[in-house]
């Protein structure tokens, strides 16, 4: 079974981190979004992936061919953001004579057994109950547990189980030829060919449909969700990084963190919650919550919840004072 995996959308929502790189490689507890979504697939057994790349694609065929040489890969390429359907239409010639598929999106990482969606004698799509749907593809079930409907971003959502992107497909010609139309008939949703459209029309031809609840779902396209996802993944990882085998010069480190063996740090407070990149420089600072890219250097920054990109510098205010009596000073935001 095949594995697709688009990564070509541009990644407006995380500017300006994405003017430089893809979003599916913005780290997170230590390594990229992507990798968290290879990985898992690898260990279930897949070998086989088809990635559909776009804007700043070379950067992540780069990183795919030297990090996961043992994958057979190929790419294609979008050069114009007409949505997930168009994306995989693209990838037709390759997926063309598949018995099955899985389709994961890369901005997506997630837990769950894949033996299930494996094994599964059905199309299966992955699901989580939300509190508010209608952002996200629907889906509604009926009385046997089949898909009845599928709606993207509904106004008045009917269901509370959200698309979460991980879709095992058994009918590859169908999902071809549903494609094929809507793109034939400009049938779209906000301007875009979205995949839950096309498997919508699946539905109607008759093709059965069950769903998965996933245990956890993270979707990395905001800068909040993408901080949180690094403070859930830190605190479940035993890592065996630095801050457990070297000692940092007048540095207190708070786990869990992650730090990159080639690190600088001193005189500083890190953690808890902080991803710190490969060769990033940290004097003088006090971090929480945060993530800090490869090759960054911080000098007296006091950051919480912060998201700082690759090569980026940030030096601080120190301050020297002198002050007398029944003086108050105040450099926060309330008066």
């Amino acid at each position: 079974m095949q594995v697709i995996i688009p990564v070509a959308g541009i990644g407006s929502r995380l500017r300006p981190h994405t003017h430089t790189q893809p979003k599916s490689l913005i780290p997170v507890a230590g390594k990229p979004i992507l990798a968290h979504i290879i990985q898992p697939l690898i260990d279930a057994g897949f070998k086989d992936f088809i990635f559909i790349i776009g804007y700043l694609g070379d950067k992540i065929e780069e990183y795919i061919s030297h990090n996961f040489p043992t994958i057979n890969t190929q790419f294609v390429i979008q050069t114009t953001g007409k949505g997930i359907g168009h994306a995989l239409l693209l990838a037709k010639d390759c997926i063309r004579n598949e018995d099955e598929l899985m389709i994961v999106l890369g901005d997506t990482i997630f837990d769950t057994n894949l033996n299930t969606f494996i094994k599964s004698p059905f199309s299966l799509l992955g699901v989580k109950k939300v509190n508010d749907p209608r952002s996200f593809g629907v889906a509604e079930l009926d009385g046997q547990g089949f898909i009845s409907k599928l709606v993207e971003k509904p106004n008045i959502p009917k269901s509370n189980l959200a698309l979460v992107g991980l879709y095992k497909i058994k009918e590859t010609t169908q999902l071809i030829e549903a494609l094929e139309y809507n793109i034939e008939n400009k049938i779209k949703t906000q301007n875009e060919y979205h995949l839950t459209d096309a498997l919508m029309r699946m539905v109607d031809a008759g093709v059965q449909f069950r769903t998965q609840e996933i245990d956890n779902w993270f979707d990395c396209g905001k800068k909040d969700m993408l901080l949180e996802t690094n403070s859930t993944l830190l605190k479940r990882q035993k890592l065996d990084s630095p801050q457990q085998t070297e000692t940092y010069e007048n540095t207190i480190i708070i786990p869990p963190v992650y730090i990159a063996p080639t690190a600088q740090i001193s005189n500083s407070i890190i953690g808890p919650f902080v991803s710190i990149g490969d060769d990033a420089v940290i004097k003088y600072s006090i971090l929480k919550d945060s993530i800090i890219g490869p090759h960054s250097h911080l000098e007296n920054a006091i950051l919480h919840h912060s998201l700082i990109g690759n090569d980026a510098s940030f030096q601080g205010v120190q301050q020297s004072l002198n002050i007398g009596d029944s003086t108050e000073i105040n450099f926060g935001n309330e008066i």
